[in-house]
Parts: structure tokens; C-alpha cells; sequence
């Protein structure tokens, strides 16, 4: 079928409003076959796209269709697990609430109880809410840190954890084989409530979870923390605007000062051009307001409140941004330190990483007496490797973590978790200041104790009609092509996780490797320089990753220079 076929069903459908009707005809071809050239594609990562009317848009209809798809496949789970129902939760962003009524009213036209918060939440309550009311599964309407224009759809199992690709896939088989409008069922969201459908969450929820949040506080005596520490927090007008603040104060801070302007819920984020707590210039408020009250530390968290970012005052008077790899491994190194102190660490401690994060947290779990795994880019790979290591006895995970500013600790989430991860970065700056360090201090320890490591992120955007084509040819070309030296360096061996091969490039000797399915290539250098390339399951672009290691941090610089010159030429 055509992009103007569908177009054309879109019109002669009586689902839709005349407003929105009215909005489709005045479409030029050009922007009809943007929004209509096919579905909006479901994967791992649920759905997201630009809001918009169109089958490749993010809009109430694309809402329900996949939720029937999604009730479909709760169904066939049986009665027993119908029962359990599911829990819904969305964040700032525009046309949020909306979505989050227009699923919750599919699957109770379906049978399936749901419970929904009553406001946005920290996509974090939503992991835990999955697993306190043992639901069988979870939806949250969020875009995470992408730009005003985008909203998403995230789906969770049992577990609390992002769908896998296997269960991924069959709610996308059911949304093929099915029509947006006719094969769903849905039923309007306040007639549900009345029939006692739809369950409504508060603050009976907020408090079980952050009773969790609380247990992995260092619990130090009072004379143990220095609670005047200024610290300035930012939510980027997102979901952790209530909960953040109330978390780091109990925990002992009696100077945050929050950004006002940026704590009022704004799904266009009015103040901030990029709502990423990746993205510094997105905390040129905080900054000011940190110069203004003398706070040496700046903390952020993202729309749907599961990333975090932090900021601290250098040698030159000036805040600088720490990367999340580098976060990362020190928030590992005071987890492992609270752990030891509480009395707490297990037998077989275990540390997360993904593949494209940095190498210094594997030497920083070693340092802890921590075994390191690895996984594919994603929290609900981290879960299942969570799930599989904890139920085989061959370890207790303890610290999760990728390089894009998501860290996960406890047992009560399986995702990303910046609750608890901005009281545990706040309290850890109250501590050190007690024992008179400051962050830089404990950064430069660590790079004394375990090496030097600087890592880079490089962005290929691939837009428009063509963007998915692009970047399928740049990955299928360096599979054809291999490069055998890569800016004069010459390249060890490669791994392609998505056959799960090692291949020496001197001799030629192929090997297996734990990790199979993705569609990633890997390039160890002979300068112990690790390049990863990957398409992005949630934006238009290919990433590659850079992570260096050197005798100091300007060769490691150099060493990311040199070879960002070869990654920018890819495009």
C-alpha cells in the first residue's frame, strides 16, 4: 500500500476528528510521505518518533494500536496472568497524559486491570511499581532526553525490566498483522475508573519506593557527613522535580538550591534548548544559580528522571562536566566503599557494563574484588544478565551502569535509576567533603590507582527517508571492507556481535564470543584503543564509540583526536 493509500484510509476513517482531518489535507506529497511512508517501526526500545498525525509519528492512534498488540500478547500469557494486570506511568512530555489514558483504556477494553499514577513519575517508579504489585508487565510514555518534538512508548515485563527482543517482536508481529483502527478495542479512560478497571497510584507508591531508594544510603552518623554542602539540582522540567529534592534532603543536605525556573513541568522545556543532561550547555541555569549561592556541585536529571548528570567547580573557578563513564566509576567506587562499611557486600560481588562503556569500571570492580560483565547497550540486557547470574548462584549484582549517564543499583528496579543515583552522588559529596576531598580529588586517585582512561561519543546523524538505508550501507561496508589499520594504527581483531565472531586480523583465526544478536562492530587497536560502531535503536543516527587508554590524559586526547578524524569520514 501506498503512502497515499494510507493517507487516503486515515481520511475515511470515522476514528478521526474533522480538525485532524483538516490538518491531513493540507499535507504537500513531500510531508504526506514522511508521515505515512510506513509504520512507526516497534523495537527493543517500544516505539518513538516526532508527535504528528501519520502511521510513522508518535499520535494517539499508534498509541492504541500497539497497546492492543501489547494486550495481545498478555492474553495469550493466560487468565493467571491477566490478573496480575499492568502499570502505567509517563513523564513532562507533551501529550503525555493523553497517551497514557488512551493505553490504559485499551487494555481494560481488554480485560486487563491497570494502575496508573496519578501524575508523572521517574521512569524508575515504574520499573519498581511493575514489581511491587507483581503486574505481568508495564508502559511508560516517555522520549527519555530527546528533543520537545518527540514522545515515546516503552514497554516492561514482569520482571521490571524493558521488553527483550524476543517479547518485543511479537507485540511488533501482532501490530503487522492487524489494523490501527479497526482491530482495537478501547474504552473511555474515566468510565474504566468508575468500573474499577483502572486503578490510580500516588503517594502510597512513592513512599514504598522510596523506602528502597533510602536502603542504599550510606547511613552515616551525623558527624560523618558535611551537610552544609551547597548543591544545586535541575530536573529539566521533568519527572524528578518532586522526588529528587526529597530524597538528598533526607539523606542530610540542608543547602540545595534548586533551579525554580526548570522545576515547573514544561513538556516544550521552555528554558533549555536540550533537555540531556549529556548536553552541558543545558545547565547554563544551574550554573549561574551555582556562581550565585557559592555551591561547588551542580546535579541534573532527565525528563523521565532515569539519567543523571553532574557538574563540578574546576581549577580555574569553572564548572566542568563530568562524562558519564567517568560518574560511573566513581559512583561504583563509593557503592563498593558503603557496601564494605554497612557490611553488605556478597560473596560474589558483580559489576554491569555494557560494551560500549568505558573500560576503567571493569579495573575499578577489580579493585573491589568484583567480577565484570558485559552487555549490549540497553538496561534490559543488564537485567537479564542480572536475572541469569543471580539465579545460577554465580554472583549478586551489585552496580550496573552504561556510559549514557544511567545507573542502576538495588534489586527493587531493573532500569536505569536517577532517584537513586543523585542521593547516592550527593551524599557521596557530603562525605568526601567531611573527610576534606573533593570530587576532582577522588577522580585523580583513582586515575593514580587505575590507569588512564578517556572515552568519546561521536554522533553520525543520518536524517529523513534515507537515514535508515545510510546506515545499514556504513555498517554493511565496514563488514566487506575491514579496515586493517585505522588512523595508521593497526587493528588487532574485530568482533562482530552480531554473529558473535572474534577474527584475528594477522591470521585470520575466527573464534566465538559470548555476545551475539546486535548489530555492533568492534575494533581493538594495537595502542590499546577500543573503537565500537553501532546504529541507534532510538535515534537516527550511527554511534562510535571511542575509549582510549593511555601513560596520562593527553595522550589519551590525542589518541581520541586522531581517531575521531577516521570516525567524522564514515558518514
Amino acid at each position: 500500500m501506498s503512502y497515499r493509500d494510507t493517507l487516503m484510509r486515515w481520511l475515511d476513517s470515522d476514528m478521526l476528528t474533522e480538525a485532524e482531518k483538516t490538518e491531513l489535507r493540507s499535507y504537500s506529497d513531500d510531508e504526506a510521505e514522511s508521515r505515512f511512508y510506513g509504520p512507526l517501526e516497534f523495537g527493543t526500545a517500544g516505539l518513538r518518533g516526532k508527535m504528528g498525525l501519520g502511521t510513522a509519528m508518535m499520535n494517539i492512534y499508534v498509541i492504541r494500536h500497539a497497546t492492543q498488540a501489547f494486550a495481545n500478547v498478555i492474553l495469550s500469557e493466560g487468565e493467571e496472568s491477566v490478573k496480575k494486570g499492568i502499570a502505567i506511568c509517563r513523564d513532562c512530555r507533551n501529550n503525555g497524559k493523553d497517551f497514557a489514558q488512551a493505553a490504559a483504556g485499551v487494555m481494560a477494553a481488554n480485560g486487563i486491570p491497570v494502575r496508573i499514577f496519578e501524575d508523572m513519575r521517574p521512569t524508575p517508579e515504574l520499573s519498581f511499581a511493575v514489581r511491587h504489585y507483581g503486574c505481568i508487565a508495564g508502559i511508560n510514555v516517555t522520549a527519555s532526553h530527546n528533543p520537545k518534538e518527540y514522545n515515546g512508548y516503552k514497554v516492561y515485563w514482569s520482571d521490571g525490566a524493558q521488553l527483550p527482543p524476543a517479547h518485543a517482536s511479537k507485540i511488533a508481529a501482532e501490530m503487522e498483522k492487524s489494523d490501527v483502527f479497526s482491530s482495537v478495542k478501547t474504552m473511555d479512560y474515566n468510565d474504566a475508573v468508575k468500573a474499577g478497571l483502572i486503578t490510580v497510584m500516588g503517594q502510597e507508591t512513592d513512599e514504598a519506593f522510596l523506602q528502597n531508594v533510602l536502603a542504599q544510603s550510606g547511613k552515616w552518623a551525623e558527624d560523618e557527613l558535611d551537610r552544609d554542602v551547597k548543591i544545586v539540582y535541575t530536573p529539566f522540567h521533568g519527572a524528578g522535580y518532586k522526588l529528587i529534592p526529597e530524597v538528598i534532603k533526607i539523606v542530610g543536605a540542608k543547602n540545595l538550591y534548586c533551579v525554580d525556573e526548570q522545576m515547573i513541568p514544561d513538556g516544550g522545556f521552555s528554558t533549555v534548548a536540550s533537555p540531556n543532561p549529556e548536553n552541558p550547555e543545558g545547565f547554563e541555569l544551574a550554573v549561574k544559580l551555582a556562581d550565585k549561592v557559592g555551591a561547588d556541585f551542580i546535579i541534573g536529571s532527565d525528563p523521565d528522571a532515569d539519567r543523571v548528570g553532574i557538574m563540578i567547580r574546576g581549577e580555574n573557578d569553572e564548572f566542568i562536566p563530568i562524562i558519564g563513564n567517568l560518574t560511573g566509576v566513581i559512583l561504583l567506587d563509593y557503592v563498593a566503599k558503603i557496601l564494605y562499611k554497612k557490611g553488605e557486600m556478597p560473596e560474589r560481588p558483580v559489576m554491569l557494563k555494557t560494551i560500549v562503556t568505558t573500560e576503567m569500571a571493569r579495573a575499578c570492580a577489580k579493585m573491589h574484588g568484583m567480577e565484570c560483565y558485559d552487555t549490549f547497550t540497553g538496561f534490559k540486557f543488564m537485567a537479564e544478565k542480572k536475572n541469569e547470574l543471580e539465579a545460577s548462584g554465580e554472583g549478586k549484582v551489585v552496580f550496573s551502569y552504561e556510559e549514557s549517564y544511567g545507573y542502576m543499583v538495588g534489586d527493587y528496579v531493573r532500569d536505569k535509576d536517577a532517584v537513586t543515583a543523585c542521593m547516592l552522588l550527593c551524599e557521596m559529596v557530603m562525605r568526601y567533603s567531611k573527610l576534606g576531598i573533593t570530587v576532582q580529588q577522588v577522580i585523580d586517585d583513582l586515575y593514580a590507582k587505575l590507569g588512564f582512561y578517556k572515552e568519546k561519543t561521536l554522533n553520525l546523524y543520518m536524517d529523513g527517508l534515507d537515514g535508515m538505508r545510510a546506515m545499514a550501507e556504513l555498517m554493511e561496508r565496514l563488514r566487506d571492507e575491514t579496515p586493517s589499520e585505522i588512523s595508521g594504527t593497526e587493528v588487532r581483531d574485530i568482533c562482530d556481535y552480531k554473529t558473535g565472531t572474534r577474527t584475528v586480523l594477522k591470521t585470520g583465526e575466527k573464534c566465538s564470543i559470548e555476545l551475539s544478536g546486535s548489530n555492533v562492530l568492534r575494533f581493538a587497536l594495537s595502542d590499546d584503543t577500543v573503537i565500537l560502531v553501532r546504529p541507534s535503536g532510538t535515534e537516527p543516527k550511527v554511534k562510535v564509540y571511542i575509549l582510549a587508554k593511555g601513560e596520562n590524559l593527553s595522550v589519551c586526547d590525542e589518541k581520541i583526536e586522531n581517531y575521531s578524524k577516521w570516525a567524522v569520514m564514515l558518514k
